[in-house]
């Protein structure tokens, strides 16, 4: 089990994480090693801050002291 980064709200990680496992499958190569299952692995990588949005930042910090 993955565990959700606090700075992600479930429905974000749920979405990003569903886009890049369709990735994985489609057969990019994956950003962290290891031999999980696509949607294992796509959960690892947004978790671990390995996928970046469109823009080039990386998915945003909290804001504000009690989303932590």
């Amino acid at each position: 089990m993955v565990i959700r980064p606090v700075h992600l709200n479930s429905y974000e990680f749920v979405v990003v994480s569903a886009l890049r496992a369709q990735q994985l499958l489609a057969g990019s190569v994956p950003r962290m090693a290891g031999q999980h299952r696509p949607a294992t692995m796509a959960q690892m990588e947004v978790a671990g801050g390995h996928v970046m949005r469109a823009n080039g930042k990386t998915l945003a910090p909290p804001q504000c002291r009690w989303q932590l």
